[in-house]
C-alpha cells in the first residue's frame, strides 16, 4: 500500500442542497482495499446513509444533498486487507457558498456498476447505485424479466444490491431506479455467471494389443461451454490418418508401439483450463504361461466336467490348439475349446483320462502347457442317525460312512446348519471321533437347546466332495413366554395375560405367576385364580394382593422336561387404595417422666398401609373405666405417644388399644393391653460423696444413693471440671445398675477437680449431689536414676546408682524400683527399695536386662538405660554401664564405685 501525494488538495464549495463528489484518488495497492472517510479529525468517521455513500469500487464519498451540518475537512483513508495498513490523505475541505440555496431538481445517477458485470458462479457479486438529487432521491432494484433472487440483500440505505453464492440462473439484466418528487433516473446493466470447466468424465489409463483401436473420451462443463485439446507426452496432438480427434473423443487405429506414451486432454474456456491425464501402453509379447498353469494333474471322478485352462499372456492374442497325447484334438458334443482357450470336457469318463497339451502361437512366438487327467470312481457318503429327538442333558453319537476310490485319500468335516464346528469353543460338547480311515464319529454330550439343528457330514477327496445331513431335535423346558400385560386392577387383584413361548417341542403343562414388590424378598409365587393355570391358558388372575403396593409380574412355564426361565418382567403398577387390615403390632409401654402415660408400637410397614393418608388412632382409658381417650398420631413412621396428665398418680394402670386409618377410612385396633403411668426420674440427689486422687491422672469416685420407692435409678453420673472452667463445660461418665464408686482416667497431672453425681433412669436425670474437689498428683520425676554401676557375683549382682532430684512440679521421690527379665522375655520381676542400692538375685543361666526408676506419688519415673547382664557360675566381673567416663569428674561416683567394691556378704 503506497502513500496518497502529499499535494494539498483544493477546498470544494458548494450551495446548500445541492450535491457533491469528494474524490479519493488511492495511492498505488495490492490488492484490494477498503474505502472509509474521516470528517474532520480522526476516529470520526462519515456515516453512509441514504444522503452519503463511500463507493468500494471508486472509493470517493457522494453527498446527494448538502447541508450546513456538511461543512469541514474531509479525509480519505484506505486500509490493505492483507497486512492491515492504513493510509490517510490530505484534507479536503467543503464550504458553503454564499450565492444563495440550489433549488429542487430531479435525480442524477453518480455512481452505478458496469454495463456487464461477470462473476464466478459461487461468488459474492455487489452492484452500487447512488444518486444526487434534492429531495435526498430513494434507490430501488429489479431484475428485468424475472424476479430479484431470493437471496439477495440491499445494503447502504438500498446503494447496493448484494447477491451471495450466485449461479447460473441469477444471470440477466439488472435496474437500478432513483427517484425523488423532481423526477427518476434508471440505469441498466448485465450480469454474466460463468463458471470454470469442471470434468464429467475423465481419462483412465489403457494398455492395448497391437494393432487394437484406442478410443478415449473427455467431458466436462463450463460457461462458456469448454472446447477441447490433447497432448502427448506435452507435445499438442494432431490429427493424422490414423488419428482422429471430435468433441473430447480422441480415436487411434491401428495402434503401435509408436502410440505409446503420456496423453493429456484439456478442457478450456475463457476463465480457465482442467487438465485429464492417462497413459496408453502397447503389448507385444510372444506367448508365455504364468506357473499356477504349468504342468498340471486334474483328478475328478466320473460324469463330472474338466476344464484344463490354457491362458497365456501374449500381445497380440495367439492362436489356441489342443493336443491329446501324440494327436490334435478334435471338438465334439462333450469336448470344446473355450473363447478364452481353455478345454472343456463334459461327463468325464475313464477314456477321457492322459496327457493333454495346449500350445498357443502369435507373430512374436508361441509356449505351450501340459496336464494330466485321472478319473477315479465318485464318492457316496452314509450319515446315521437319519432323524434323531433327544430331550435336554441327554447325548448321542452321529455316524459317517465314505464308500471311495482306494487310491484317494478322505477328510471328514462337520457342520450344524450350516456352519462348521468349531470344537475348542464348543464347551465340550462335541468331539470328533476318527474311528478308521474311510469313517468319523461326531459325540454331541449334554445336549442343550441351542444344539437343535442340521448336521452335515462333509467328505473331500482329491477328486469330489459329498455330503449329507441329519435333523436333529431337542426337547426341553419351554422357552420364556411373551410379554406380560396387566389388564385390569384393583386394590387385591391384577388380572394378566401373556403369550405362550417356545414349547420346545414338549407341550406345556401349566404356567406358574409370579410378583414382586419392593417390600418382597425377590420374585415370590402368588396365588391365583384359577389356582392351576394349564397350558392352554393365556390369561389369570392374581389375587390377595396387598392394596397401594408397586408390584411387577411376570410368568414361568413348565412342561414334562421342566421349567422354563421367566418371561420379561410387566409394568411396574399399583394396586388400588382400600382401608387399612393390619393393626399395630407389640403396643406396650415405656418409662417416662412422672405423670406421663407412654405408648409404644410397632409401626405398620408400608407394604401393609393400604393407601395415603397413613397414621393411627391411640386409644386408652384407666383401668376399670368405660370411655375411651382418642388421639390421632398422623405419621405413619411414628412408634411411640406420650399422654400428659398432672392428676395421674405414678403407676397407674391404664387399658390401650392402638388402631389404623387412611384417607379410605378406619382400619382395625390392637387387641388390648394393660400398661402403667412412669414412675417419674430419681428425687433423691446421692450423698456421701468422696473424691480421691490416686495417682498424676486417675481420681476415684465413691458415694451412696437412698433407696427410693418410685424413680428408682438405672445408673449414676459423674460430671468432673478443672477449677477454671464452667460446671457447664464439665465432662461426663455414666455407670449402669447399683455401682457406687467409679475410677476417672486420663485426667491432667496436679490439677484441681471438682466433682457431682446424679442417678438418671429412662425418664430423666434427679438431681446432683454437692460438688467434692480432688486433685490429681504431680506427675512423676522427669529424670531416670543416673551412674548406675553394678558388680556381680556368681548369679548376684549388686547395684548403685545416683538419686533422683524431682523438679518443683514433680512428686517428690518415696523409693525405687528395679525391673528385671530374662532377655527375650516379656514379664519382668521388681524389686522395691527405698536406697539407692540393691542386690539382685539372678537365678538362671542367660542375659538379664536390668533397668532402674524412681517411684512417687504420682507414679513411676523415667526408667534408667538398660543394662545387660550375663548370668553364669564363675570369678567376679566388674563393669559399669556407659558411665566409667564418669567417675573422673564425680565424687560421690567413685565413692559409690568403692562401696560396691565391699563383697556383698557386708551389704
Amino acid at each position: 500500500l503506497g502513500n496518497f501525494s502529499g499535494r494539498t488538495r483544493s477546498a470544494v464549495s458548494v450551495r446548500e442542497g445541492q450535491g457533491v463528489v469528494l474524490m479519493c484518488s488511492p495511492p498505488l495497492h495490492s490488492p484490494e482495499i477498503i474505502y472509509s472517510w474521516v470528517f474532520n479529525e480522526f476516529p470520526s468517521f462519515v456515516a453512509e446513509d441514504s444522503r452519503r455513500f463511500i463507493s468500494q469500487e471508486t472509493g470517493n464519498l457522494y453527498i446527494s444533498k448538502v447541508q450546513a451540518s456538511d461543512v469541514g475537512s474531509y479525509i480519505c483513508l484506505v486500509k490493505n486487507t492483507v497486512t492491515n495498513a492504513r493510509v490517510l490523505s490530505p484534507p479536503t475541505p467543503l464550504t458553503l457558498r454564499n450565492d444563495g440555496v440550489m433549488g429542487e431538481y430531479e435525480p442524477k445517477i453518480e455512481v452505478h456498476f458496469p454495463y456487464t458485470v461477470t462473476a464466478a458462479r459461487g461468488t459474492t457479486v455487489k452492484m452500487e447505485c447512488f444518486a444526487l438529487g434534492n429531495p435526498v432521491p430513494t434507490i430501488s432494484w429489479r431484475k428485468v424479466n424475472g424476479h430479484n433472487p431470493s437471496k439477495a440483500r440491499l445494503r447502504k440505505s438500498q446503494a447496493v444490491l448484494e447477491i451471495p453464492n450466485v449461479q447460473l440462473e441469477d444471470s440477466g439484466m439488472y435496474e437500478c431506479k432513483a427517484e425523488n418528487s423532481r423526477g427518476r433516473n434508471v440505469f441498466r446493466g448485465q450480469l454474466q455467471v460463468y463458471t470454470y470447466p469442471h470434468w464429467v468424465e475423465k481419462l483412465n489409463d489403457t494398455q492395448l494389443d497391437s494393432g487394437d483401436q484406442l478410443r478415449w473420451e473427455c467431458k466436462a462443463t463450463g460457461k462458456p461451454r469448454p472446447t477441447y485439446r490433447w497432448l502427448k507426452n506435452g507435445v499438442p496432438l494432431w490429427p493424422q490418418s490414423r488419428i482422429e480427434m471430435i468433441n473430447g473423443v480422441l480415436m487411434i487405429y491401428s495402434v503401435n508401439v509408436s502410440d505409446a506414451g503420456m496423453y493429456q486432454c484439456l478442457a478450456e474456456n475463457k476463465y480457465g483450463t482442467i487438465y485429464a491425464s492417462a497413459e496408453l501402453k502397447i503389448l507385444a509379447s510372444a506367448p508365455t504361461f504364468p506357473l499356477n498353469q504349468m504342468r498340471k494333474t486334474i483328478i475328478v471322478t466320473k460324469g463330472q466336467e474338466v476344464v484344463i485352462e490354457c491362458k497365456p499372456e501374449a500381445s497380440p492374442k495367439p492362436t489356441i490348439t489342443w493336443k491329446k497325447g501324440d494327436k490334435v484334438l478334435r471338438e465334439n458334443k462333450r469336448i470344446t475349446v473355450l473363447p478364452h482357450g481353455s478345454l472343456r470336457i463334459l461327463n468325464a469318463s475313464k477314456s477321457d483320462e492322459g496327457r493333454y497339451l495346449c500350445q498357443g502361437v502369435n507373430v512374436f512366438g508361441s509356449a505351450e502347457i501340459i496336464a494330466s487327467v485321472s478319473v477315479k470312481e465318485p464318492t457316496r457318503i452314509e450319515l446315521t442317525p437319519k432323524k434323531i429327538e433327544l430331550t435336554v442333558g441327554e447325548s448321542i453319537v452321529l455316524s459317517c460312512k465314505a464308500l471311495h476310490d482306494s487310491t484317494m485319500d478322505v477328510t471328514f468335516y462337520w457342520t450344524l446348519n450350516g456352519q462348521p464346528i468349531d470344537f475348542e469353543k464348543e464347551g465340550g460338547h462335541f468331539e470328533n471321533i476318527k474311528a478308521q480311515a474311510s469313517s468319523a464319529d461326531l459325540m454331541i454330550r449334554n445336549i442343550l437347546l441351542m444344539h437343535a439343528g442340521r448336521y452335515g457330514c462333509r467328505v473331500q477327496t482329491a477328486a469330489d466332495t459329498v455330503s449329507d445331513e441329519t435333523e436333529l431335535l431337542v426337547r426341553g423346558p419351554p422357552g420364556p413366554p411373551g410379554i406380560v400385560i396387566v389388564e385390569e386392577i384393583t386394590d387385591t387383584t391384577a388380572t394378566l395375560s401373556w403369550s405362550p413361548g417356545a414349547d420346545n417341542h414338549s407341550p406345556i403343562s401349566l404356567y406358574n405367576l409370579q410378583a414382586r414388590s419392593p417390600f418382597s424378598l425377590g420374585w415370590q409365587t402368588v396365588k391365583t385364580v384359577p389356582d392351576l393355570i394349564s397350558g392352554d391358558m393365556e390369561s389369570a388372575m392374581a389375587v390377595e394382593l396387598n392394596p397401594w403396593v408397586e408390584y411387577e409380574f411376570r410368568v414361568v412355564a413348565t412342561n414334562k422336561i421342566g421349567t422354563g426361565d421367566p418371561s420379561a418382567p410387566s409394568r411396574v403398577i399399583r394396586t388400588n387404595e382400600a382401608v387399612p387390615k393390619t393393626p399395630p403390632a407389640n403396643v406396650s409401654g415405656r418409662s417416662g417422666r412422672r405423670h406421663e402415660l407412654v405408648i409404644a408400637w410397632e409401626p405398620v410397614s408400608e407394604e401393609f398401609q393400604s393407601g395415603e393418608g397413613f397414621g393411627y388412632i391411640v386409644a386408652f382409658r384407666p383401668n376399670g373405666t368405660r370411655g375411651w381417650k382418642e388421639k390421632m398420631v398422623t405419621s405413619s413412621d411414628a412408634s411411640k405417644f406420650i399422654y400428659r396428665d398432672e392428676s395421674v398418680p405414678p403407676l397407674t394402670p391404664f387399658e390401650v388399644k392402638v388402631g389404623v386409618y387412611n384417607n379410605k377410612g378406619d382400619g382395625p385396633f390392637s387387641p388390648i393391653v394393660v400398661i402403667c403411668s412412669a414412675e417419674g426420674e430419681p428425687t433423691a440427689a446421692p450423698i456421701d460423696v468422696k473424691a480421691t486422687s490416686l495417682s498424676v491422672s486417675e481420681i476415684l469416685v465413691a458415694w451412696k444413693h437412698i433407696k427410693e420407692s418410685l424413680g428408682r435409678p438405672q445408673g449414676f453420673e459423674v460430671g468432673y471440671w478443672k477449677d477454671m472452667q464452667q460446671e457447664e463445660a464439665a465432662e461426663k461418665v455414666k455407670t449402669e445398675g447399683n455401682e457406687s464408686s467409679i475410677l476417672l482416667t486420663g485426667l491432667e497431672g496436679n490439677t484441681l477437680y471438682h466433682l457431682t453425681v446424679r442417678a438418671y433412669n429412662a425418664a430423666g436425670y434427679g438431681p446432683p449431689s454437692t460438688a467434692v474437689h480432688a486433685a490429681t498428683k504431680k506427675s512423676p520425676p522427669s529424670q531416670a536414676p543416673g551412674n548406675i554401676m553394678w558388680i556381680q557375683d556368681g548369679s548376684y549382682v549388686s547395684l548403685g546408682w545416683e538419686p533422683v532430684r524431682p523438679l518443683a512440679n514433680e512428686s517428690d521421690v518415696m523409693g525405687y524400683k528395679v525391673l528385671f527379665r530374662q532377655e527375650g522375655q516379656s514379664n519382668s520381676q521388681v524389686i522395691e527399695t527405698q536406697k539407692t542400692s540393691a542386690v539382685v538375685l539372678l537365678p538362671d543361666v542367660g542375659v538379664y536386662i536390668i533397668e532402674v526408676c524412681a517411684v512417687s506419688e504420682g507414679g513411676d519415673g523415667t526408667a534408667s538405660p538398660q543394662i545387660r547382664v550375663p548370668s553364669f557360675s564363675g570369678g567376679k566381673v566388674t563393669s559399669a554401664q556407659s558411665t566409667l567416663h564418669m567417675l573422673s569428674t564425680s565424687s560421690s561416683s567413685v565413692t559409690l564405685l568403692l562401696a560396691l567394691m565391699v563383697p556383698s556378704t557386708s551389704w
